[in-house]
């Protein structure tokens, strides 16, 4: 379960984790620059402790702080796999690809214990159901049982999140996610499982990150990466006043640097919604951004987007036998 860092040490902290029921667990969404319609969480909160994950003021919504709280009071949702199949059954269910660690990461590591996610695959892989997966960490392999099978058949593909290739940045950043050349290799062995793999450039940071972009393009690919992709960096609510004030804390000489990027990448604000804009900003420094990006997917032949995945062979829980006859 090595996540890369020895003889580094990423930073502890003590963490519980409580039980979350729900009635369903499946979140639906109409967002036009969302490349999926329906996801699912295992967990609220995030071990990893990512300071610029835009999922932060969710914990708001359960009277906990986006700081924190966020990192180190989990919730589980170990009912999730028989939610789900339940969800599946339900009479008139469209079947489109379900997105996991569209919030926060499903192979953090509180998933070695619970095993919520690897249930949830299982589920999917016995429904022939497409999904598709963003992580940081490495744990994915353990379950490349599953997903080489479901990747076979074009129901599964990856996505694997790389920030910064400087393993000194990635530990204030994202302390207790897999160190970046640990998710490198994760993404060759995917690869090699015959997973397809795409490489998120997620956040690019302005004046911090942003001149590694052609680098993790071209170790993306050396990686056997299918596809890249970025997003520019968002700083919704809280996220905002957390982010400036580790900014000023690890690299106050570039505090006011980075935030200015920022704030004209989105339009004058350090925020903008609009969709088409929030994760790609506008303006000449996001302009300049995506024709740098361009031209590194076509300096080593990648493509924006994976292979598409088919939902034609979606069979649903309970209905097995009858598909024989």
């Amino acid at each position: 379960m090595d996540d890369g860092w020895f003889p580094e040490e990423p930073p502890t902290l003590a963490t519980t984790v409580s039980v979350e029921t729900s009635r369903s667990v499946v979140t639906r969404n109409q967002s036009p620059d969302i490349p999926f319609d329906q996801s699912l969480n295992p967990y609220r909160g995030c071990e990893h402790g990512c300071i610029y994950c835009y999922a932060r003021p969710s914990h708001a919504y359960v009277g906990l702080s986006p700081g924190l709280d966020f990192e180190t009071r989990l919730f589980a949702k170990p009912d999730a796999p028989a939610l789900l199949e339940k969800e599946l059954a339900r009479p008139g269910y469209r079947c489109s690809p379900l997105a996991l660690g569209a919030n926060t990461d499903p192979y953090q590591p509180i998933e070695r214990e619970w095993r919520i996610t690897r249930q949830v695959l299982e589920v999917l892989q016995r429904a022939r159901h497409p999904v598709t997966i963003t992580t940081k960490s490495a744990l994915i392999e353990r379950d490349l049982d599953i997903l080489s099978e479901m990747a076979a058949a074009g129901l599964a593909n990856v996505q694997v999140s790389i920030t910064t290739l400087d393993k000194t940045l990635a530990l204030k950043l994202e302390p207790r996610a897999s160190a970046p050349h640990r998710r490198l290799l994760a993404v060759a062995r995917l690869a090699a499982a015959g997973v397809p793999v795409k490489v998120m450039i997620a956040p690019i940071i302005p004046w911090l990150t942003d001149s590694e972009m052609e680098r993790i393009v071209e170790k993306a690919a050396e990686h056997a990466a299918v596809s890249a992709g970025y997003i520019l960096l968002r700083l919704p609510r809280e996220v905002e006043s957390l982010f400036a004030e580790w900014l000023t804390a690890h690299y106050p000489l570039k505090a006011a640097h980075t935030l200015s990027l920022v704030t004209l990448a989105h339009g004058g604000r350090i925020y903008d919604p609009g969709f088409g804009r929030r994760q790609v900003g506008s303006g000449d420094y996001a302009a300049l951004l995506a024709r740098r990006f361009r031209l590194a997917l076509k300096r080593h032949d990648l493509t924006e987007e994976p292979p598409g995945l088919v939902s034609d062979l979606f069979t649903p829980p309970g209905q097995r036998q009858l598909a024989l006859f």
